[in-house]
């Protein structure tokens, strides 16, 4: 039987070597998920804080480790954005079926002068009992708005000092079980989207 000629050996061995590269490729590939919303590279800690749900309890970002978190920073007056986002995160939660429990939905306010308690509890709970709604004193929320980089500015509507608009950032920041921040979604992005990057989250 002929031996195969030195020409050919090296084909082979070049086959060969692409071949387990390629698996290769593919195993990493299919270990690192990917995902639909935009990717914060390298996942950056989030900063601590407390600030107080409509129910007059402390909460604490550090105590939801284990779950999702996903932060809003909105308000109850807002026209259309706020009551939007809601809305995308009342078909997250009910999409997502008994895995809702590991994940907190939070709607931090950007209008404590008119975002009371009560007025957060109303709203809020409007689309789901189960959304926190958070508030705190100005230095507090200050603080939280330095930390994730959130703009918010009063734009005065009518002669009354009570009748503005806030301008702010309109995106939903994702946290990982282990409380960093991970990923963040625009405004519009489809619930099925946030939906299969949360269930992406929780297979790991």
């Amino acid at each position: 039987m002929h031996q195969p000629t030195r020409s050919l050996q090296c084909h082979l061995r070049l086959i060969l070597v692409t071949l387990v590269i390629g698996l290769l490729l593919t195993a990493c590939g299919s270990s690192a998920p990917t995902f639909r919303g935009t990717v914060i590279q390298p996942p950056q800690p989030a900063s601590d804080f407390v600030l107080t749900n409509y129910d007059g309890q402390p909460f604490r970002l550090s105590d939801q480790r284990g779950r999702i978190v996903l932060l809003f920073f909105g308000y109850t007056h807002c026209p259309d954005v706020c009551p939007a986002t809601l809305s995308t995160w009342k078909q997250v939660r009910e999409a997502l079926g008994d895995d809702a429990d590991r994940v907190r939905f939070v709607f931090i306010t950007v209008d404590p002068e008119r975002d009371t308690p009560e007025r957060l509890r109303e709203h809020v709970t409007l689309f789901s009992p189960d959304f926190f709604g958070l508030t705190g004193t100005p230095e507090e929320l200050e603080a939280v708005y330095k930390a994730f980089g959130v703009y918010r500015e009063k734009v005065t509507t009518a002669e009354t000092a009570s009748s503005y608009l806030v301008n702010h950032t309109a995106r939903t920041y994702l946290l990982d079980q282990e409380g960093r921040w991970v990923l963040s979604h625009a405004f519009g992005t489809p619930a099925e989207d946030i939906t299969y990057d949360i269930r992406q989250l929780l297979s790991r």
